[in-house]
C-alpha cells in the first residue's frame, strides 16, 4: 500500500509504503492482517526502512491508533530495521492513523480494533481504587455486624438527681446542745436526707 505525496513542495518525490501481511490463525478461525515494514522512498530510492510490531487486526477490520510513532514517547510501534540503515536519522510520528489493507467495501474502512490496551496505567489505577474502597468497606461492615448494644449489659434508669430540700435557717436553729458529763455534744433537729439515684 503506497501513499504518495504528489506534487506536494518539497515531498513530490516522497512515497510511503506499508507492506502488509495476511495470515489465517486456526485459534481465531478467521484471516488477520499486520502491517510488517513501512518504508520512505525518496525519488525512487529507499530512504528509511522500519519494522512494525503490535499492528494488526482481523481482516474484516480496521486497525486505528492514536498515535504510531519511531518516537519512545508514543510507544515506538515503528522500529528501524537495522543499526546501520538511514532509518535512525528518520523520525516518523502517523497522528490519528487507521489502515485497512484487505477487504475494503465501498472506500470505507470497517470497524476499527484500537491499539488501546485494555489494562492501561489509568484503568489499573482505577481498579486498585475500587480494590482499597471494597476492603474499607468490608471492615466497617464487619465492625457494624460485631457491635453490641450497651443495653445487653447495663439497665439505664435515667432520673434525675434527687436532693431533699432543707430549709434556709440558721446554723444556730438547726442543732441543740445536749449537756452531759461535762462534755458538749450538738443533736441536729432536722435530719433530711439526700438522696441520690442512677
Amino acid at each position: 500500500l503506497s501513499l504518495k505525496f504528489g506534487d506536494i513542495g518539497n515531498l513530490k518525490g516522497l512515497v510511503i509504503r506499508f507492506l502488509l501481511t495476511t495470515s489465517y490463525y486456526q485459534l481465531s478461525v478467521q484471516n488477520w492482517f499486520s502491517l510488517h515494514r513501512l518504508q520512505l522512498l525518496y525519488n525512487h530510492s529507499i530512504q528509511a526502512t522500519f519494522n512494525a510490531t503490535r499492528i494488526y487486526a482481523p481482516a474484516s477490520y480496521s486497525y486505528h491508533c492514536e498515535h504510531v510513532s519511531s518516537l519512545q514517547r508514543y510507544d515506538a510501534l515503528l522500529i528501524p530495521s537495522s543499526a546501520n540503515d538511514l532509518s535512525k536519522l528518520w523520525e516518523v510520528t502517523f497522528t490519528d492513523f487507521q489502515i485497512q489493507g484487505f477487504n475494503i467495501e465501498e472506500g470505507h474502512f470497517a470497524y476499527a480494533k484500537d491499539c488501546a490496551s485494555f489494562f492501561s496505567p489509568a484503568i489499573l489505577m482505577g481498579l486498585v481504587m475500587s480494590l482499597i474502597l471494597l476492603l474499607v468497606l468490608a471492615y466497617a461492615l464487619h465492625m457494624l455486624i460485631h457491635l453490641k448494644s450497651l443495653d445487653r449489659h447495663y439497665e439505664c434508669k435515667a432520673s434525675p438527681a434527687y436532693f431533699a430540700q432543707m430549709k434556709d435557717n440558721d446554723v444556730g436553729d438547726e442543732k441543740e446542745p445536749l449537756r452531759s458529763s461535762g462534755n458538749e455534744s450538738y443533736e441536729l433537729r432536722n435530719q433530711q436526707f439526700g438522696k441520690i439515684y442512677i
